[in-house]
């Protein structure tokens, strides 16, 4: 069972926390507003270049987990679970979860030379990679040495490099791939702030940059990242939902009276308001476990994150659209891109029921 005491994770924002959450929430209050969030939809994609810079190379973001020692920041999975949390606020359309948290992480598992150069890339904004699975993956999926495809992989339009998990004699290697050595085809996807992509590529045209020997523990690691931070991002969504929707009952009017006042509907938020809050407490925890680097931890705060956080963000979701009424259902309000964005994260990195099977593993239930 578990080896690190509750104690020693800080589930409260501590100074530096509060002053990246700040500088994250201003920046993309300025620059991502819902009205061109939702040009994805139409097929404009012209905000998430922008957006990503801003975030990559102004703020330094992108190298957040990467050691100082090859150029990053050197923070930890705590500093990346607000920047998510605020991602998630404004449903920005940019690759950090992708490449700053899983492609990193798995480099971060003893990389090679080669490695150690595209983490620098990384670090600097002036490369982004993907790893080559399935957004639903949950275990390492190694493919043979031979042109294969990989259907909805996150990230793959916004890379110039692909992380591909190979299959050797020796064991599991990563190997880079250039994005114009593959064929990326996009398709139609719920979320389209984070559109999915068929790839077929050679992994044999790659160059190793997670050996055999640790190439299973580096996709394995990837994944954990991915889905104990995804509940940060959940959060988010959930934390604008309840917030908007708050907002809204407070003027809107029906039967000469403020539609808040009604007991039912105080009743409804204050239930969305304890699960938003639990949530908040659950992802935390999977961030902070996770950068404490106990990885037995680790999995158990992010299966007990990934459930829970997982269909709160739903719920959080459609109570936003419903109780906005009529113009909750408008394509103009910005409530159906967190619904949708909600519902896709769902999916991501394992559902909520397999999370609760493998947390029942974990603990002996």
């Amino acid at each position: 069972m578990s080896t690190v005491p509750t104690s020693e994770v800080e589930l409260l924002d501590n100074e530096l926390d509060a002053d990246l959450r700040a500088t994250v929430r201003s920046f993309l209050s300025e620059r991502c507003e819902p009205a061109e969030v939702v040009k994805a939809y139409d097929g404009d994609s012209s905000l998430a270049p922008v957006l990503w810079k801003g975030l990559s190379v102004e703020l330094g973001l992108a190298g957040l987990l990467v050691p100082e020692s090859y150029g990053g920041a050197g923070a930890s999975a705590r500093e990346a679970a607000v920047v998510l949390e605020e991602l998630g606020r404004s449903v920005a359309p940019v690759p950090f979860l992708t490449s700053a948290v899983v492609a990193t992480s798995a480099l971060l598992v003893a990389p090679t030379e080669k490695g150690v150069e595209l983490l620098g890339g990384l670090a600097a904004g002036e490369r982004t990679a993907a790893l080559v699975v399935p957004l639903t993956a949950t275990t390492t999926q190694p493919l043979e040495p031979e042109e294969v495809t990989v259907r909805s992989v996150a990230g793959a339009l916004e890379a110039d490099t692909l992380l591909v998990p190979v299959a050797t004699p020796a064991g599991t290697e990563v190997r880079a791939v250039p994005a114009g050595q593959a064929t990326i085809t996009p398709v139609s996807s719920l979320d389209m702030t984070r559109q999915l992509a068929d790839v077929r590529l050679d992994p044999a045209a790659g160059e190793i940059v997670v050996s055999a020997e640790h190439g299973a523990d580096a996709v394995r690691s990837a994944l954990l990242a991915g889905a104990a931070l995804m509940a940060s991002e959940q959060v988010g969504v959930a934390q604008w939902c309840l917030t908007a929707t708050v907002e809204y009952l407070k003027v809107r009017r029906q039967f000469g009276r403020i539609v808040g006042g009604y007991q039912a509907l105080k009743h409804r938020l204050a239930d969305l308001y304890t699960g938003v809050e639990g949530a908040g407490a659950a992802a935390r925890y999977a961030a902070g476990a996770l950068a404490l680097g106990n990885e037995e931890e680790a999995q158990i705060a992010t299966h007990v994150a990934a459930a829970y956080c997982g269909d709160l963000a739903v719920t959080a979701a459609e109570e936003a659209v419903q109780l906005h009424g009529g113009i909750g259902m408008t394509w103009e309000h910005p409530a159906h891109l967190y619904l949708k964005r909600a519902k896709a994260d769902q999916i991501a990195f394992g559902l909520p029921g397999l999370h609760r099977d493998r947390l029942g593993a974990l603990v002996d239930l």
